[in-house]
């Protein structure tokens, strides 16, 4: 029986693949995705098909690997990052409906919360939220509503899709709506190019953050009231030492 894995593959380097993504990639006929994240893979399982869709053409993606799966193939849906978080595992649910087939196993990944978090320091050790700043499929108040609670609420933050080329003020404007609550000094982040070429990540404070240069690429990093600098590093203590 035909199977579709909806595979969350991690940043992008082999070596942040789980084992669980990788024997599944390995034992379907078809890997399916958006073409950044196909290419990504492409050089690991070089004798499977692959078929690809632009960016925004998430539902027309699914319903491929969906289509391919009825087919008898086993198809791989693969994701950037987790495959639930900001994922595919759910618009794969809403369109296959209540029918039992194709079969869907969705495989975790390793998000960019987690794996730019290894990368700046330690800074989610605490409770923090994920708010990604892309208005497509979010109205730009429900964003702001999101970033003033998260804010008034002391957690730290992630923020994904910081910027891009249809939206470039957008972490401006998300500092803007922060500094209402939060002091210019509190530590910031930013990771670019997680596990893929041209790595890199700097620390600044909320007041800097509107300076730095993001893009689609990079995931940006807010502190809580206890995050501090340490060797150069971006670290939120959960306070073991003085329990």
């Amino acid at each position: 029986m035909a199977k579709l894995y909806v595979v969350g593959i991690g940043p992008g380097n082999y070596e942040n693949m789980t084992i669980r993504a990788d024997r599944a990639l390995q034992s379907c006929d078809t890997i399916i995705g958006y073409h950044v994240y196909v290419d990504l893979v492409k050089p690991w399982y070089p004798d499977k098909e692959f078929l690809t869709t632009p960016m925004t053409r998430e539902t027309q993606r699914c319903q491929m690997a969906l289509d391919e799966a009825m087919k008898g193939k086993n198809v791989a849906m693969v994701c950037s990052g987790d495959s639930v978080v900001y994922g595919m595992a759910a618009l794969i649910y809403e369109l296959r409906g209540e029918n039992i087939q194709p079969e869907i196993e969705v495989i975790p990944g390793l998000t960019a919360a987690c794996s730019g978090g290894a990368l700046v320091g330690a800074p989610l050790t605490h409770d923090f939220a994920v708010i990604s700043l892309s208005d497509r499929l979010t109205p730009w108040e429900k964003i702001e509503a999101r970033l003033t609670a998260a804010a008034q609420s002391d957690l730290s933050m992630v923020l994904y899709n910081p910027a891009s080329h249809g939206r470039p003020d957008h972490l401006r404007h998300a500092c803007e709506i922060l500094g209402r609550v939060l002091p210019g000094d509190r530590l910031c982040a930013v990771a670019r190019n997680i596990g893929r070429e041209g790595e890199s990540w700097l620390t600044c404070t909320l007041e800097q953050l509107p300076e730095q240069e993001v893009d689609m690429f990079c995931t940006v990093f807010i502190g809580n009231a206890m995050t501090q600098s340490i060797g150069g590093k971006m670290v939120t203590p959960r306070g073991y030492r003085h329990g």
